[in-house]
């Protein structure tokens, strides 16, 4: 029976979708974070619950030809990359892996009634985070720090490289900590809800090589503000050139990466970027997909499965400012943008002005509530794109794109275990998938994104 603190020596035989690798001992499953599938390990059990174990690394004996190490100086102590360990094609299968697991064991979908492909990697899988965000805090000596969290900790690890993102990322966060020595700046403490500045957001724009940089406070002004601008203005060893300058208040006790006031310290208030062919004004509050390179990727895969032909009425749920809509406007007769957002919606409208397209129309408001008012006003759609949070969307929601009877529903999703559940529920509606594509936006991490195409099955109706 195994105990806390047991130690032992253990041949990982799996891999699991968060990163930890898997062996048996006594017939039960025990996780292993930054082990993969054939390492020999010794491990600690740390935790024992009725059905598995957790175990901590304490040393490998025999590296699987799966590992990879070395990948970042920081990969040890930061909780960001939990796949770093991992050789990139593993990471790609282990995904596809992960994304079947949970659409037949959660959705409960025969893998013989679908297609799911191999996962789209990319041919460069890092440096490719166009926003970072970094925490502030003390260390150990009192001296003020920037960089990610430890893993399983809100206690801050310095950034010396992150190899995720932009190494201009590290410089505007060094800048930051600099002006604060300087200026007696303080860093926001989460226990006592004292001290000012509490995070740096960083957003870059790859083919404008526009930047942005978001200081994120626990009050209305910055001390002598004109001192932070000289400082990051006039950096010279960055490819990106500072267009906008952003004061986020957030005075409210919660851990948000952004309050809902900006002030404008320096420039203007958004950055551009182009992403599939089309313009885009990106302000901070902005969803904006992290990795464009592979965001073409997903939403190409997205307006292939769709297969618009030019006279399709199309609804986009969850829009955000509007990227999707905007690619298959080019293709589809009409297309109407749902986002809660409100902010988000007139960067939408914005976004098409610029491109000059004519054919769309959004709305504010959340994804059930619009999506229930088009049904009762009989609004019919040929082709729905639905890309909600992590959460996954309802079965408001999902009742209601049944009730609109659309032909094609193209579903990206963010988390396989919600994807999962939403199919099974839409199969229930007479909707049925058919193609599966995961795509890997977040090399080194065990996020994953996934294309699916659902089509009505006439035979059902």
């Amino acid at each position: 029976m195994l105990k806390k603190n047991d130690i032992l020596e253990v041949s990982v035989e799996a891999d699991s979708g968060n990163g930890s690798g898997i062996c048996r001992v006594d017939g039960m499953a025990v996780f292993i974070s930054g082990t993969t599938r054939f390492d020999r390990v010794k491990i600690k059990i740390v935790n024992v619950k009725s059905s598995y174990a957790v175990a901590e690394l304490l040393e490998i004996i025999e590296p699987s030809d799966f590992r990879e190490d070395g990948f970042c100086v920081s990969s040890d102590v930061c909780g960001g990359c939990d796949f770093a360990h991992i050789k990139y094609d593993r990471q790609l299968e282990i995904k596809k892996e992960h994304v079947l697991s949970c659409l037949e064991r959660i959705g409960k979908l025969e893998k013989d009634d679908f297609e799911c492909f191999d996962t789209c990697g990319m041919q460069t899988p890092y440096r490719y985070r166009n926003k970072m965000v970094f925490p502030l805090g003390y260390d150990k000596n009192k001296r003020i720090t920037g960089g990610f969290y430890k893993r399983g900790t809100h206690d801050i690890a310095e950034l010396k490289s992150c190899t995720q993102g932009p190494k201009e990322a590290s410089i505007f966060l060094n800048a930051v900590v600099q002006y604060m020595k300087e200026n007696n700046v303080s860093c926001y403490d989460e226990k006592s809800h004292k001290g000012l500045i509490r995070r740096v957001f960083v957003r870059f724009g790859f083919e404008s090589k526009e930047a942005m940089v978001v200081i994120s406070a626990n009050g209305k002004k910055l001390p002598k503000a004109e001192k932070l601008i000289e400082k990051l203005v006039l950096l010279n060893e960055t490819r990106f050139v500072i267009k906008s300058i952003i004061l986020n208040i957030n005075e409210q006790k919660n851990n948000l990466v952004l309050g809902d006031k900006n002030i404008t310290l320096y420039g203007e208030d958004y950055i551009h970027d182009t992403l599939c062919g089309v313009n885009y004004k990106i302000s901070p509050n902005s969803f904006f997909q992290i990795n464009p390179v592979q965001t073409e990727v997903l939403y190409n895969k997205a307006i292939e499965f769709a297969e618009l032909k030019g006279n399709e009425t199309v609804i986009d749920l969850y829009c955000g400012i509007g990227t999707i809509s905007l690619m298959a406007a080019k293709y589809a007769k009409s297309v109407i943008g749902v986002e809660i957002v409100e902010q988000a919606i007139e960067d939408a409208k914005n976004n098409s002005r610029i491109n000059g397209i004519e054919n769309t129309e959004f709305i504010a408001g959340s994804a059930e509530t619009i999506a229930s008012q088009l049904a009762e006003n009989g609004k019919k759609a040929d082709v729905i794109f639905i890309d909600p949070p992590r959460k996954g969307s309802d079965e408001i929601t999902l009742d209601c794109i049944a009730r609109m009877s659309p032909e094609k529903i193209v579903y990206i999703s963010c988390n396989p275990a919600t994807l999962a559940r939403d199919l099974a529920y839409l199969k229930s509606k007479g909707y049925m998938t058919k193609k599966v594509q995961p795509v890997d936006m977040f090399p080194n991490t065990s996020h994953v994104e996934t294309v699916v195409l659902i089509q009505h099955d006439t035979e059902i109706s």
